[in-house]
């Protein structure tokens, strides 16, 4: 199963339930390009996400920080870390993407002293998997195993999962990475997701950068260079584009023509909605509209 279209709050906390019947994880097989909007967008979740790719290259932003990741390697993702995943060289990158409850992966009795020191720890919003590291390799191979599981649906697999889950969570902490524990750079993640927040709730409407920093209780300057560092952007673009993603949804409706979609996400210009389209997508709204109806 693969999702298509990241569900998000305004926070861009993603509001898909990530449990099988009978336990609180999934596990996908996700190929990048599938999604509608071409690429996973910015989006975060409570879960720990584990990830390992079959195919092809992908750039992945976890934060502030872009890390490339190819056939064969990992990553782990933290919870409550932003991210997003591009596919690099039109590689076809598809990968097995397995979200866990924190409170899962090891029994009550050990979560307090085992997991939850890693759950807030500041320094860990990723660790990269490589194949290399001897750790980090059981870590995909179960990962692999895990996935198998699920397809599979052997006598008692839940507790084969938990037995993986354990195993996994054993190396991760054996890396022996030094937890850190820093206030400045919680704060800096509850400002940003306050800034995002309030963009996609007045998406539609007319905003100036003024507005943005209120919203994180910030200065001009300072908004800007949170978007900087942590979307590699402006805060103006990063608005922009956001309304072109709100757009392509729009534009699958049957009866929906361009310029009403402009002036539903926040253009007030045709023409200027047209121009960025083409920048993002690489094609008009038009052209974008007659392949999705075909």
């Amino acid at each position: 199963m693969q999702i298509k279209n990241f569900k998000i709050d305004g926070t861009l906390k993603e509001l898909t339930e990530h449990r099988m019947r009978e336990l609180p994880l999934a596990c996908y097989e996700t190929t990048i390009h599938d999604n509608i909007h071409g690429y996973i967008p910015l989006h975060w979740h409570n879960e720990f996400q584990f990830v390992y790719l079959v195919k092809g290259e992908a750039m992945f932003q976890i934060n502030e920080i872009n890390i490339k990741v190819e056939k064969g390697e990992g990553l782990f993702i933290n919870s409550g870390c932003v991210h997003m995943a591009r596919e690099e060289n039109n590689s076809g990158c598809t990968y097995i993407c397995l979200n866990v409850a924190p409170n899962f992966v090891l029994s009550q009795e050990l979560y307090t002293t085992l997991v939850a020191p890693y759950v807030e720890a500041t320094n860990i919003p990723f660790l990269h998997l490589l194949p290399t590291e001897t750790w980090a390799n059981n870590i995909l191979t179960s990962l692999l195993k895990i996935n198998q599981i699920i397809k599979s649906c052997p006598p008692f697999f839940e507790i084969d999962i938990c037995v993986q889950l354990a195993f996994i969570w054993k190396n991760l902490i054996m890396n022996g990475i030094t937890l850190e524990h820093e206030q400045k750079e919680m704060r800096k993640n509850q400002r940003i997701k306050q800034m995002l927040n309030w963009i996609h709730l007045h998406y539609d409407e007319k905003i100036l950068l003024d507005d943005i920093a209120e919203a994180g209780k910030i200065s001009r300057s300072e908004c800007c260079r949170y978007f900087k560092r942590m979307l590699n952007t402006t805060p103006l673009t990063y608005v922009s584009e956001y309304r072109i993603q709100k757009s392509l949804i729009l534009l699958q409706q049957p009866d929906s023509n361009v310029t009403d979609v402009a002036y539903q996400v926040g253009f007030n210009s045709t023409s200027y909605f047209i121009e960025k389209f083409r920048k993002w997508m690489n094609m008009t709204p038009l052209a974008y509209k007659k392949l999705k109806n075909h």
